[in-house]
């Protein structure tokens, strides 16, 4: 058994800024559109008035974040950009090929995870399971709390966030809090979270850590049923294992 490590109840959430939570609203609505938007739809998205959002807008068009033409507002360069200055490949660098490989070998729901903010989308996946493909193609949120990759993820943060992330849980996740606090020491020793029970419906998983200079940047894992997942838990961790090595990012 590790050491359970405790939250510091003294570390608030990190406050929120309503100007940069609606620069992020319109960049996020803007991405997910797929052929743009108007400025109108824009407003409508953010309730905001189309005065106020116009200002963001130029701002945001000005400085690269968004381009213009005919009025219809598209994601820029410039998001990308900054991921090349810091020499960070984007997590979709990871060859799809790789996912299919994994859910050959395992039979299993493959899934490619990162975490935006205090949320966790699935980047891409290998399943034939309509509820998954639904989830990862078009972006949903899922709660870091409540799956393995997310669990991982979480514990790749420095204390003082993930305490302040913890202490802003709702009470019914009390549960997972502590299961979670009760397996973080071997977590962030390992770079593994397998079969935590922390998923709903019978659902499982196990995730592996994909790092860059040292730092987790993703995590790629499998989810089954409970049964499953419990039973393979140390084959699957072997199969993750050995091809997240293979192409990991260090």
């Amino acid at each position: 058994m590790t050491p359970r490590e405790e939250p510091d109840v003294r570390v608030p959430e990190r406050p929120r800024h309503r100007m940069v939570d609606r620069v992020a609203a319109i960049l996020e609505e803007v991405a997910r559109s797929g052929s743009g938007m108007t400025l109108t739809a824009i407003a409508t998205s953010l309730r905001a008035p189309v005065s106020s959002t116009q200002g963001l807008v130029n701002g945001l068009v000005a400085t690269g974040y968004l381009d213009e033409a005919d009025r219809v507002y598209t994601l820029g360069m410039a998001p990308y950009l900054l991921n090349v200055i810091a020499g960070r490949p984007p997590v979709t660098h990871i060859p799809h090929e790789a996912l299919e490989a994994i859910n050959a070998e395992t039979g299993m729901v493959t899934v490619l995870s990162a975490a935006v903010g205090d949320d966790l989308f699935y980047v891409d996946h290998v399943s034939a399971d309509p509820a998954f493909a639904y989830l990862a193609e078009n972006r949903l949120r899922r709660s870091l709390l409540r799956t393995s990759a997310g669990w991982l993820l979480l514990a790749s943060r420095e204390n003082r966030d993930l305490w302040a992330y913890l202490n802003g849980r709702p009470e019914s996740d009390a549960g997972r809090v502590d299961a979670f606090l009760s397996a973080l020491a071997e977590i962030r020793e390992t770079g593994i979270c397998a079969a935590p029970g922390a998923a709903e419906r019978g659902a499982d998983g196990v995730s592996v850590a994909v790092t860059e200079r040292g730092q987790v940047i993703a995590s790629v894992g499998v989810i089954g049923s409970s049964g499953s997942i419990d039973s393979r838990r140390d084959e699957l961790v072997e199969i993750l294992r050995r091809h997240v090595d293979a192409w990991n990012l260090d």
